[in-house]
Parts: C-alpha cells; sequence; structure tokens
C-alpha cells in the first residue's frame, strides 16, 4: 500500500504510460500502381532478373502484395543508382585520362583508366560525389554526361588544330587569287 503512495513510482508509472509503444509505425502510402507500372516496364524490357534479381511476368507484377512491390522497385532504386554511378564515374575518368593526355605523355590510357577505376579510394567518394549529384540535379545529371561522353570522343590534339588551320590558310590563298 506504501508503494501507491510513492511519488517516485508514481512518476516512473506515468512515464511508463507516455513511452511510445514498439509497434511498427504505418508505412507511408505508396502509389502502388504506379510503382506496379514502373515494374512491368522493367520486366517488359527484359532487364528484370538482373535489375531486382526475381524473374517476373507481366501478369505476375500486378498480382503482388504492396510489400513486394515496394521490396522490388527498392531494388530497381537501387539497380539504377548503381548504373548511374558506373556510367557517371566512366565517363569522367575517361574525360579525366583524356584532359591528362594533353599535358602528360601517357603510356597506355587505358591502363591508367582501369587503374583508377579500380582504386577503392577514388571510386568510392566518385560514388558519393554523382550520388550527390544525381540527387541534386536529376534530368541535368543526363546532359552532363552525354556532354562528358562527347567530349570523350573529341580530338584535342594540337596536329588535328595545326592540320585544320594550314587547310584553311590555303584555301584562303586559293581564294585570294
Amino acid at each position: 500500500m506504501a508503494e501507491q503512495n510513492d511519488p517516485v513510482m508514481a512518476e516512473v508509472m506515468t512515464l511508463l504510460e507516455a513511452e511510445p509503444t514498439n509497434d511498427p509505425a504505418p508505412a507511408p502510402t505508396a502509389n502502388i500502381p504506379a510503382l506496379c507500372e514502373q515494374l512491368a516496364i522493367l520486366v517488359s524490357s527484359g532487364k528484370c532478373k538482373e535489375a531486382i534479381g526475381v524473374n517476373l511476368m507481366k501478369a505476375q507484377v500486378h498480382q503482388l502484395e504492396p510489400k513486394d512491390v515496394i521490396k522490388y522497385q527498392k531494388r530497381y532504386e537501387t539497380y539504377v543508382g548503381g548504373k548511374t554511378t558506373e556510367s557517371l564515374i566512366e565517363s569522367f575518368l575517361s574525360l579525366a585520362v583524356k584532359g591528362l593526355g594533353l599535358a602528360l605523355k601517357i603510356k597506355d590510357t587505358d591502363a591508367l583508366k582501369n587503374g583508377l577505376k579500380n582504386d577503392y579510394i577514388i571510386t568510392k567518394e566518385m560514388s558519393a560525389l554523382s550520388g550527390g549529384l544525381a540527387l541534386r540535379c536529376g534530368l541535368l545529371l543526363a546532359v552532363a554526361n552525354a556532354a562528358l561522353i562527347t567530349a570523350k570522343h573529341v580530338d584535342f590534339s594540337n596536329e588535328q588544330i595545326a592540320e585544320q588551320s594550314s587547310v584553311i590558310t590555303e584555301e584562303l590563298v586559293n581564294n585570294t587569287e
């Protein structure tokens, strides 16, 4: 009986009653039909097994439980993120090696690029950078990557510029005659 009148016990009981339970928080509502449609597009592309680890048929996608749709969608987002990161790193390193090649004589540019790509620290930091860019820039990242890929295929050598300028000079001389 003395325990019921104890102010410390009353305070503890009040805290216990006010403490949140361990019930799981309600999941945020997801647009399941839209996610199913994205998964159906993935199935149609033929990359389902590679992207989410499960080989689904289009009819199966619309019969999935909502928790499975969300699970597969998260796997797909992870797959897309990894492919995006890989592509950005490849493009950036190709352009960086090409830029270095303008200033330095590099024995084997492919070996240098592969060495940089296989370095854990460089890959880790480039992944973090590209992930941040993907979050901030979204669709602009596709334009930037297209520019990187294009720049990778441009010949910036001085020989080409000298050759073009000599052709232009020759044409000017022929036009003035």
